[in-house]
């Protein structure tokens, strides 16, 4: 059976296979079934008008994070690229911003499948035999490792940063969302440089532009990840609608480019390289 996936929003996550669309479909197209996925809240609206228009080649499915619903499965290269696995979902956290733990109300592990780029919601939560599980699976793999869903600072062990260490992941991202990620980062962040990582590896998601944030404050937030050995990754809050501020959408541009955050933040890399990594300053 044709299954053409569809999707509203395409990003460097979207499967690249031939059956994946990203608009109206052609009028040689054809499927005997449409999954439409939206992954965003905000692309509902553009969600709805693809299903509108693909429901004339078939019958159409509605699914994605965005729609509200868990998922029990995990299908590699079906809704993902090839490569980024699922090995579990949900999360026990309950996080003002996110809407995971409504859609997943308990954290489910999942039969481990082969890949280099973990998308967990919050792997370290697992069990510690799942986690091993994984670590064992992707000690396996050739090439780029990541572990670009996120690993939870304040759940990481020493025992974490030892697997770390042996699996050598080209980049690995953590979170500070709120003002009680501050000091588990830092425990992090000594655990993570004493094991040998740089800002090279060490990626921090930073959420910004939320009701009452200011942008003297995200840039507080961002340059501390920056001074914990963190290169930042600025994460543009939205509401359901999806409409941002001009200003906070430029802002975000600027804290998402490793090469203009180097420019922005020269002064405190120099110190990083100088005391953290034991070294002298990138030049």
């Amino acid at each position: 059976m044709k299954i053409a996936r569809v999707f509203p929003v395409k990003t460097r996550l979207s499967p690249s296979d031939r059956d994946a669309y990203f608009d109206v479909p052609g009028i040689f197209d054809e499927a005997d079934e449409v999954h439409v996925s939206s992954l965003f809240t905000w692309s509902a609206d553009r969600a709805e008008y693809l299903a509108e228009q693909w429901k004339h080649v078939a019958p159409v499915k509605f699914g994605g994070p965005a729609h509200g619903k868990p998922s029990a499965t995990f299908v590699p290269g079906m809704y993902v690229r090839s490569g980024a696995v699922i090995t579990s979902r949900g999360c026990p956290n309950k996080c003002w911003f996110c809407s995971v733990w409504k859609r997943e109300p308990a954290l489910l592990e999942l039969p481990i499948v082969e890949g280099t780029n973990v998308l967990d919601d919050n792997l370290l939560a697992c069990s510690d035999r799942h986690i091993s599980s994984v670590f064992d699976m992707l000690m396996k793999q050739r090439g780029r490792v990541e572990f670009t869903g996120g690993l939870e600072a304040k759940r990481l062990l020493p025992w974490h940063v030892d697997l770390l260490a042996k699996l050598r992941p080209a980049q690995m991202f953590f979170a500070m969302d709120t003002p009680d990620d501050e000091e588990p980062l830092r425990t992090a962040s000594r655990l993570l440089i004493d094991a040998g990582f740089t800002r090279h590896h060490m990626r921090c998601y930073v959420l910004i532009g939320f009701p009452r944030d200011t942008f003297s404050e995200a840039d507080s937030r961002l340059r501390l990840c920056v001074t914990l050995g963190f290169f930042p990754m600025a994460m543009l809050w939205r509401d359901k609608s999806g409409l941002v501020d001009f200003k906070w959408e430029r802002f975000q541009r600027e804290w998402a480019r490793p090469a203009i955050i180097y420019s922005k933040c020269a002064a405190e890399l120099a110190v990083v390289y100088k005391t953290a990594y034991n070294r002298p300053s990138a030049k």
